[in-house]
């Protein structure tokens, strides 16, 4: 049937009658809709036949889970809405894992899903199940279409649940019957408010009064650190909190995804803190005041709920007043956005600032010597020569080859723990982009497409164990059909890493099981799939395929660097700290 737009004039008013999935179409368009991932079905065959002729960016992936992880990464790079599609059943259900990480990562979404012509519901149609039922629970909201004539409000109510508050991800799911049906709608329906083309699309301050006392207390602390968590980029604040920061002299500790709030080159980074610290556990310890800003203080960041101690006085700035006193019970409470927070808490500082910055004057210093005091410690295994070769080797030379303008996707597991420890952002910004929300292994090809799509021109590596790649391989197809530029450097230890290190540390050497991969070759891999694959087996070999692949303007290159098959140097850490494992402990 041919569904093309017929527009009529009736008293002056266009009249556009046109398939419903056509007016999903018109409304990604009116919200400025960027790169579209997902895997089709007849339910919604009407919006690909628009998608094609209005030429909106859609590209096929060859797993649901792949385009939502995709969607994910393009959305926290480039700060828009991430969008993606999947057909009924199994293409819904397949969605589920990448749902959970953006709901849980506060990263906006709009996803469609195709459902079933509702004339025939719960008659055992094919792929038929209760997907609703699904999918709910891990998605910001759930907005199923009844009506056709109502698809231009619904998606608009899409947009804006999915970038106001803590963003998310947004579900529509269209049964077959409202996408095939032809409508006449009003040209006029077809609008949207610009705000809700990226997140945070509203902005709320804390109450004055709040911020007052906040002041109070930072500028009566003697020794107050800052926990910058993933709100942070949220909130477009990262420049605004290092200004901050630099502008009190406040050293600034981070969890995973809160990288990057102030580079990791500055004075004041003490990085990581809770479970993979180099020093900020012990600077919290130190301290008399937290700021914490835009963190959930989750089971990592706080070291299984132990950093910081009991007692210790807490403000906690968020624009989810239900994260106040979830983990850590807080003094004050700052509910609002991060960078308008923010702001008002430097206005209110301001006429103590020469004052606070004489009494803190030393503290850059104090952290930067610390920070060299840590790296000396740990040379050995940062520059190890050892053969195969050293994560902490791999994690020093991607720091050393990647540009300032770069970023590093991390997948779950080692890869995110390792490049969270060791990897440095040369600017404030999102520069790591790892899947935090649930830690899910498989994303960092995905998540290496979405980033490249958002940030064409830029040098995107991504960081995955060969159990995260082995997942996803199929996607370098999509890449390449993509002609997307971009690294993936494969963690090989022949192992599920983490399931083997933590065998080995909890019942002993050779005490395995169910964690060991074949010895692969993925340069070979890579290379049989059309795309350029180098083997890196030496550490001296690692500085030039580094090069080599950021030279390549043209399709994926893989990088399958061999590391340590010892298990007791698999854990992420690189000092001589002694694991201590007590009942009920999770050390990893």
């Amino acid at each position: 049937m041919n569904q093309h737009v017929e527009v009529n004039a009736d008293g002056g008013t266009d009249v556009l009658s046109i398939s419903g999935g056509e007016a999903i179409a018109r409304m990604i368009q009116v919200f400025d809709g960027g790169v579209m991932f997902g895997m089709g079905g007849f339910q919604l065959l009407p919006f690909y036949d628009a998608a094609r002729r209005f030429g909106l960016p859609h590209h096929l992936v060859n797993d649901e889970r792949a385009g939502i992880f995709a969607a994910d990464a393009y959305a926290k790079v480039s700060g828009r809405v991430g969008l993606a599609d999947a057909t009924l059943g199994p293409g819904a259900t397949n969605l589920v894992t990448g749902l959970m990480e953006a709901f849980n990562a506060g990263t906006p979404l709009v996803v469609l899903v195709g459902d079933t012509h509702r004339e025939h519901s719960w008659k055992n149609m094919t792929q038929e199940c209760r997907q609703t039922d699904v999918l709910r629970p891990v998605c910001k909201e759930l907005i199923r279409i009844e009506s056709v004539g109502r698809i231009p409000e619904l998606m608009r109510r899409a947009f804006a649940v999915a970038t106001s508050g803590r963003p998310g991800p947004v579900v529509v799911d269209v049964p077959e019957d409202v996408s095939h049906a032809v409508h006449d709608f009003s040209a006029a329906d077809f609008y949207g408010d610009a705000i809700y083309r990226g997140a945070p699309s509203l902005r709320a301050r804390p109450d004055a009064a709040s911020i007052s006392r906040a002041a109070e207390l930072i500028a009566a602390a003697r020794a107050p650190v800052i926990l910058a968590g993933g709100g942070v980029h949220l909130s477009g604040a990262a420049e605004r909190l290092t200004d901050f920061a630099r502008s009190f002299k406040l050293p600034v500790a981070h969890t995973l995804t809160g990288k990057g709030a102030i580079p990791c080159n500055d004075a004041l980074n003490a990085g990581l803190f809770g479970r993979y610290d180099r020093f900020a556990n012990e600077l919290i310890e130190e301290s008399d005041l937290l700021l914490v800003v835009g963190c959930k203080l989750g089971e990592i960041a706080t070291k299984r709920y132990t950093v910081p101690g009991r007692g210790k006085p807490l403000i906690h700035l968020d624009c989810v007043a239900e994260e106040f006193d979830r983990t850590v019970p807080a003094t004050l409470r700052l509910w609002g956005d991060v960078l308008l927070g923010l702001t008002d808490l430097a206005a209110a500082l301001a006429p103590q600032r020469e004052r606070l910055q004489v009494r803190w004057a030393g503290r850059p210093a104090d952290i930067a010597e610390r920070m060299a005091n840590w790296r000396r410690k740990v040379g050995a295994r940062l520059h190890s020569d050892e053969h195969p070769v050293d994560i902490a080797r791999l994690l020093t030379e991607i720091n050393a080859a990647l540009p300032a303008d770069g970023y590093l996707v991390a997948d779950g597991g080692f890869a995110a723990h390792w490049g969270g420890l060791l990897f440095d952002t040369k600017r404030a910004g999102r520069a790591f982009v790892p899947d935090r929300g649930s830690a899910s292994i498989g994303y960092g090809l995905p998540g290496a497409i979405g980033a490249a799509a958002a940030a064409p021109g830029h040098p995107v590596f991504a960081l995955t164990g060969d159990g995260g790649f082995n997942m996803m391989i199929g996607e370098l197809e999509t890449a390449r059909r993509m002609g997307l530029a971009f690294t993936v450097i494969v963690v090989n230890n022949a192992a599920s890493g983490y399931v083997k290190a933590l065998q080995h540390l909890m019942y002993g050497a050779g005490a395995y099981h169910a964690s060991d991969l074949n010895e692969t070759n993925y340069a070979d891999v890579a290379a049989a799939m059309g795309c350029h694959g180098i083997r890196v087996e030496r550490p001296e070999q690692l500085a030039p395929a580094l090069h080599e692949a950021l030279a390549r303007r043209v399709g994926p290159t893989v990088i399958d660097v061999v590391v340590t098959r010892d298990p007791a140097k698999m854990l992420p850490g690189v000092d001589s700290r002694t694991v201590q494992i007590k009942k009920g402990d999770r050390v990893a």
